[in-house]
């Protein structure tokens, strides 16, 4: 059982929103990340996940909305799907739901490679842009 209270962090111009919820398994980023000092932003992201990967709920679903994210913060969302693949490896059910506007190749190419380097299960999802 996992006593974790949800993570959340308030948007900013230039760091994404959290909201992670333990109980229903739903991790959400969505936003912009480019952090002035990624550890300050991911620090305490990555704490929470390790944590909550020791008893993930049945099912967990990783939603990323990202419209932008800088190199620093690629490398932490890495390090986090590293956190999920690990509990998917327990035989949990992980699931990464990656947004990217229609318009945005990178985006798609992002998700796409991410999907390739870690072995979690990932659905592209277009939406239209703004």
């Amino acid at each position: 059982m996992n006593n974790l209270r949800p993570l959340q962090i308030e948007p900013t111009v230039k760091t994404p929103k959290i909201n992670f919820d333990p109980e229903k398994g739903v991790l959400l980023m969505s936003g912009r990340s480019m952090p002035e000092n990624v550890l300050d932003l991911f620090e305490p992201i990555l704490d929470w996940v390790e944590e909550y990967c020791k008893y993930p709920a049945d099912t967990t679903t990783l939603i990323v909305k990202l419209e932008y994210f800088n190199t620093s913060s690629a490398k932490c969302i890495l390090e986090l799907l590293r956190f999920l693949e690990k509990a998917r490896m327990s035989n949990n059910n992980i699931l990464v739901k990656w947004f990217y506007e229609t318009d945005d190749e990178d985006m798609l190419e992002t998700g796409e490679d991410f999907s390739e380097i870690v072995r979690v299960p990932f659905e592209l999802v277009p939406m239209p842009p703004d």
